[in-house]
């Protein structure tokens, strides 16, 4: 049996082979800290400074309890841990032999550790980033904790019982919340850190969580309209061409995305003056006409750039432990810049500022950001902060704190980078996260309607996915037609709507500079895609920029609050247990219930209404809510109703 102790406002737990810390942090948090070493860390990684708490706490050297606004747990002898919220459980301790926390040893005080509860019956879970997966109550399944294009790990989930949980290791692991328990794994760690969380309402709950780990920075009123992008222009020509015709037809567009391979080589951070000769007067012509200039950087480098012999002699780049440079095999044998040193972020900063924000380029999509390395074995590669076993899954973390501080530095306040990673806390520096480079099909608009929710539940609120899907659209093809047209309705209440994808070479395609590195793929404007879809493409743009004031609306508030905008059903009907089920229609901010289609070839769907009067947004129907209703939309029409009594409605 061990000893517990009270110290100011922690409990501490000590018996052979583990010292276990439970504490306050902020109000309705609780943060608990277990090893196995002599003594335990006060590494916060990402989180921030706790707030003023109400805490007490009362107990002996046997039983402890620590009461936390809404939230408490309670402590025996024996190690095991019980939390309540409102005095009702919502996580027990479930024991391997006589321990909770459980360590494998791996190398010096680095474990293998493992942390377990029991199962609560009923119980949903969401969050946990978004990956490929058909899902977005987590409850049955198994994910591993690591990044990957496609795959976004962030170790939080909520909890239908109204609780979140945030496994604070940012060591590669896994998640399992199955029927015989909830389980977070750390492959190598010091210690297990975990924080247990509530409030009364799914939105009182995510500001603890935003206390914890950061509120989103401030959204671009200009970033709410529709952005242009595809795999790749190649050159200054050729982007200010496909500027001028959105124009002349009248279509808004907000901003246009110079994609990868725009460079003289990778990690040289600047134009290829061959097709780009004159970049300050492309943003200032871009700056005329409305339209914000994005381009894309990699953390990719090889000694080929001019850069490299510099960095690499500072340990400005991410090393292996074992054999030369060499991570990631694309056009060349790459490493990556290793943005957790600060140097590196610093030396990387000014790069950017010579060769991009000189011009006037001050938006960033930061690609690669996991980062991509074959084979995906964390433990070879060393990083600033420690072996890649321990800390790689903070990478995203850095890569965008590395443009945000770059950015404030110069003054900017708005600030928004389109990155394919994130890590709690990369909100509050400016993060649009997207789920990758996924493939065109109605399979994949599907599952990007989950990963969105998912996201939103981390709080992540600007999330995106490419519309139309990244990989094999056959522009051509009737089945990408109207793919194209339900990505689009999808996109018109997305927290971003950004049009992107390699699209198939179309039959009469012709390569613009022969012999280009990484020559582009087919077209895809908005009038790519034939005569039937245009109008309709068109007007979804048109009906997305009359939706400004509200989107920004909306996101003001997740800056204020962490609420996003894309928003499960649950979140403001908490009380209507129908709405934690539903995994495929939800809110668009308070007032718009969008329920996309997503099947080849359908036409109609099931939604489900909360109680309440809703305007069917296409026929000005008003529908009694509490109930699922059949609705129809052909291939130019959507599904969405708006609550009675909102301005809204005159949107559509």
């Amino acid at each position: 049996m061990g000893r517990i102790t009270i110290e100011g406002k922690k409990i501490i737990f000590r018996r052979k082979d583990e010292t276990m810390v439970i504490e306050p942090w902020g109000n309705n948090c609780i943060r608990v800290r277990s090893t196995r070493n002599s003594k335990v860390s006060d590494e916060k990684w990402t989180v921030l400074d706790p707030t003023e708490d109400n805490a007490t706490i009362e107990g002996d050297e046997s039983r402890a309890t620590l009461k936390n606004g809404c939230i408490s747990v309670s402590i025996w002898r024996g190690g095991g841990v019980t939390f309540y919220k409102n005095d009702k459980r919502i996580l027990r301790s479930k024991y391997e032999g006589d321990y909770q926390t459980c360590y494998q040893h791996i190398e010096g005080d680095h474990y293998r550790i493992k942390v377990i509860f029991e199962p609560n019956e009923g119980e949903h879970f969401y969050g946990l980033g978004h990956e490929q997966e058909d899902f977005f109550d987590r409850k049955g399944t198994t994910s591993e904790i690591i990044h990957y294009n496609t795959k976004t790990s962030l170790p939080v989930y909520y909890s239908s019982l109204g609780y979140g949980f945030f496994w604070n290791n940012p060591a590669p692991g896994r998640c399992e919340l199955t029927k015989n328990h909830t389980m977070f794994v750390a492959d190598s760690a010091y210690q297990a850190d975990y924080f247990v969380f509530a409030g009364e309402t799914p939105a009182e709950t995510m500001k603890v969580y935003c206390n914890l780990t950061g509120y989103p920075s401030k959204f671009p009123r200009w970033a709410a309209g529709f952005w242009q992008s595809k795999l790749r222009y190649e050159s200054q020509d050729e982007i200010l061409e496909v500027a001028r015709e959105y124009k002349r037809r009248g279509i808004p567009i907000d901003a246009i995305v110079i994609d990868y391979f725009h460079w003289t080589e990778q990690g040289e951070w600047k134009f290829d003056p061959k097709y780009w000769p004159d970049p300050k007067a492309m943003v200032d012509e871009l700056n005329e006409m409305g339209i914000k200039l994005i381009v894309s950087i990699w953390p990719t480098i090889n000694p080929k750039s001019e850069n490299y012999h510099q960095m690499s002699e500072a340990n400005m780049l991410v090393r292996t432990e074992n054999g030369q440079y060499g991570i990631f095999d694309f056009y060349g044998q790459q490493t990556f810049i290793d943005v957790m040193n600060p140097a590196t972020r610093e030396f990387v900063w000014n790069k950017i500022k010579q060769n991009y924000y000189s011009y006037g380029i001050k938006n960033f999509w930061l690609d690669e950001a996991e980062p991509e390395v074959h084979p995906q074995n964390p433990g070879h590669l060393k990083y600033y902060l420690g072996n890649g076993a321990q800390v790689a899954q903070l990478y995203p973390f850095y890569y965008v704190k590395t443009f945000y501080e770059g950015l404030k530095k110069e003054g900017e306040d708005e600030i928004i980078l389109l990155v394919r990673a994130c890590y709690p806390g990369s909100q509050r520096y400016g993060a649009l996260c997207w789920n990758g480079d996924i493939h065109s099909s109605f399979h994949n608009l599907k599952m990007s309607i989950k990963n969105g929710l998912s996201m939103a539940m981390c709080g992540i609120p600007w999330w995106n996915s490419d519309i139309g899907g990244f990989f094999s659209g056959d522009i051509e093809s009737d089945y990408f037609r109207e793919l194209i047209v339900r990505w689009f309705q999808f996109g018109v209440f997305c927290p971003v709507m950004r049009l992107h994808g390699s699209r198939r070479r179309e039959s009469t395609y012709k390569f613009r500079h022969p012999g280009i590195i990484e020559p582009s793929n087919g077209a895809n404007e908005l009038w790519s895609f034939g005569e039937k879809v245009y109008p309709i493409l068109k007007s979804l743009i048109e009906l997305r920029c009359r939706l400004r004031d509200y989107t920004c609306k909306y996101m003001d508030i997740a800056s204020e609050t962490g609420a996003p905008i894309m928003r499960p059903m649950f979140w403001d009907y908490y009380d209507d247990e129908n709405t934690y089920t539903l995994e495929d229609q939800y809110m668009y901010g308070e007032d718009i219930l969008f329920a996309p289609i997503y099947e080849q070839g359908c036409t109609e769907r099931d939604v489900y209404l909360p109680k309440g009067e809703w305007i069917d947004v296409r026929t000005r129907e008003v529908v009694t809510g509490g109930r699922t209703i059949r609705c129809h939309a052909e291939i130019d029409e959507f599904i969405a109703f708006v609550k009675a009594g909102s301005d809204v409605i005159n949107c559509f």
